[in-house]
């Protein structure tokens, strides 16, 4: 983990953010990316057909998140860290993974107040869009964030061989802050496992990894989401970490996903592994 990409758009959830991210590269001895895109699609447009007219109104944002950077990378608590600055014309889902795809990132730290109703309906959240199409692990941090722990990180999953990839980025993360690892399985009446069958999946799927200081669960409850957001408020968890698939389109609308989901809702953060 030697690179990490933080969005930001100088609120107070990406500042936290960024306060998190700075807490992980002091410990791994990594370098952060501070990305701001400038979403101006009518501006754009204008100055891409030609007429020229809203330039001094692009400029000016220009030069204000300039401004802004400058004024972010000044602060106390950025002091020791290797810390480079970009701003990007892109819609922010899309210039955040273009980013992090270009920059050969291996981890990106957002910072999220979720959606809720018709908005999430209908437009969702960047930080759910990202963790939707990123290949490489997404950290989102919570409102109120600002000292980072993974003492107890809580892991949910099906623990099936598609999740053997993501299980070792995973590890790899924990070994990093010397995690105390929960396992768990949710258990639901649309995916009932009896216990014999669950702890027999579970103890297969760890067999295959090197893996110390962690515990295997099986968690009942009305569905997945609710699942691993009661069992980690049971353990106390610092972190939630599970698996995305990233759908896309009608399936996606239809099936929703349990990872942009408890993005946008728990409490703790989030670190997503792409499948």
């Amino acid at each position: 983990m030697k690179r990490i990409l933080v969005p930001t758009d100088f609120s107070k959830y990406s500042e936290e953010a960024l306060k998190v991210a700075t807490q992980i590269a002091r410990k791994n001895n990594s370098e952060i990316i501070l990305l701001h895109m400038l979403e101006l699609p009518h501006q754009t447009s204008d100055v891409m057909g030609g007429s020229g007219k809203s330039i001094p109104e692009i400029m000016y944002y220009k030069n204000k998140a300039i401004s802004n950077l400058e004024k972010l990378m000044d602060a106390d608590f950025l002091k020791g860290t290797n810390v480079f600055e970009a701003i990007e014309f892109k819609k922010v889902a899309e210039g955040i993974i273009d980013a992090s795809e270009k920059n050969n990132v291996d981890l990106i730290v957002m910072g999220s107040h979720g959606t809720s109703g018709f908005d999430e309906l209908m437009v969702g959240s960047n930080a759910e869009k990202v963790v939707r199409f990123s290949s490489i692990p997404v950290l989102v941090v919570k409102k109120g964030t600002t000292e980072f722990k993974a003492n107890n990180f809580v892991f949910a999953s099906d623990f099936s061989k598609e999740t053997k990839k993501p299980f070792r980025k995973m590890i790899e993360f924990a070994k990093i802050f010397d995690s105390n690892l929960y396992l768990v399985m949710i258990c639901t009446p649309n995916s009932f496992k009896t216990t014999h069958n669950a702890e027999k999946i579970m103890r297969n799927f760890v067999a295959n990894f090197d893996i110390e200081n962690y515990s295997s669960q099986i968690y009942n409850d009305t569905n997945i989401e609710n699942g691993i957001v009661n069992f980690a408020e049971s353990v106390d968890a610092d972190l939630i970490g599970i698996c995305t698939h990233g759908r896309t389109g009608l399936a996606h609308f239809f099936n929703g996903s349990i990872g942009e989901d408890i993005v946008n809702h728990a409490i703790k953060p989030i670190i997503t592994f792409k499948i």
